[in-house]
């Protein structure tokens, strides 16, 4: 595998999901995946094997030695297999952004579009804001594909201008439109009003609710009186947890007798994989601190085939103090 000289790591990965710097056995499938894509791409005719083997050499190989390359490239892959490719291009180094390419195997655009693009740019962000320091990623699409534009403010993109008649497509002009994020990093807040749908599917969610006490489905009824009455709540503290303005979490503490508080959180899994787990906790029981001055001590309890979770409480020195026949209990003086 190649190492580009710009990043101090090469390989990010989520799950299942992984991208390594672009590989030289990728080429002709990411040819053939741009020929069959090109009425959205900026190429204006087919590509060649000759052509392709030209750009790997003269191009995509003298990237991985320069410090601050003009692209940085990877291969996307599932399980070791290759799905797609991109990265960021146009890098701007002296105004710290950088414009987001991305083609999947055409093969899964109809029933993994969305997804993939989900997942590669949470994998790409990370070495955007924590590799390369970038203030703001954006992408430039030619307005011809609207699930793109689901799946990007789904990502926590917004929308950032609109350029109209910019491009010429069947006959017509096209809109380009420009979707950003900006680099916030991750931060804590009470959870509002306006988080009712975001938490509604978290609650919903089938990968939240494999670890979760409560296996049953939740109506919108039940979650909205769950939701409001926690708000209002005096013993209880909800806080939310985002990632350069994305909802990314949530912690909740229930105020018991005696100043004691009762753990609950949960990370959406498409950010998972990125250490966020240890700092919803950590912070949150910071902000609990912060926030409720008087309370003592903190506990949680956790499946004991939640693995991920009992070495999170364990790294961040909460105690185990009851051990039941599926369940830890852990508990934390502050």
């Amino acid at each position: 595998m190649k190492f580009y000289k710009a990043l101090n790591k090469q390989e990010f990965s989520s799950g299942d999901y992984s991208i390594v710097p672009i590989r030289m056995e990728d080429r002709f499938a990411i040819m053939k995946w741009r020929n069959e894509q090109v009425y959205h791409l900026r190429q204006d005719k087919p590509l060649t094997e000759k052509d392709q083997e030209e750009y790997f050499q003269f191009v995509v190989a003298n990237l991985f030695e320069q410090e601050k390359p003009k692209q940085i490239l990877f291969s996307f892959l599932k399980e070791g297999v290759l799905i797609g490719y991109g990265g960021l291009v146009h890098i701007n180094w002296i105004d710290r952004n950088a414009e987001i390419s991305f083609i999947m195997d055409t093969t899964l655009e109809e029933d993994n579009f969305e997804l993939n693009w989900i997942r590669f740019l949470n994998l790409l962000e990370e070495v955007a804001w924590s590799q390369l320091n970038l203030h703001k990623i954006y992408t430039y699409a030619f307005d011809l594909r609207s699930r793109l534009y689901d799946a990007l403010e789904k990502a926590g993109f917004a929308i950032d201008a609109v350029l109209k008649e910019h491009c010429f497509f069947g006959s017509e002009f096209k809109k380009v439109k420009i979707h950003s994020k900006f680099n916030k990093g991750e931060e804590l807040r009470y959870a509002e009003i306006t988080d009712f749908q975001t938490t509604y599917g978290w609650a919903n969610n089938s990968e939240v609710r494999k670890f979760s006490f409560n296996k049953n489905k939740i109506t919108l009824k039940e979650h909205a009186n769950w939701f409001f009455t926690t708000l209002e709540n005096p013993k209880c503290e909800y806080y939310l947890l985002e990632v350069n303005g994305t909802p990314a979490g949530s912690i909740r503490f229930d105020i018991e007798e005696d100043e004691v508080a009762k753990i609950s959180y949960l990370l959406d899994p498409n950010f998972t994989g990125k250490g966020l787990g240890t700092f919803l906790l950590k912070e949150g029981v910071k902000f609990l601190k912060k926030n409720r001055p008087s309370i003592r001590k903190v506990y949680g309890h956790v499946f004991k085939k939640n693995i991920g979770s009992i070495k999170i409480f364990e790294k961040l020195s909460f105690q185990e103090v009851s051990n039941y026949s599926s369940e830890l209990k852990y508990e934390k003086i502050i």
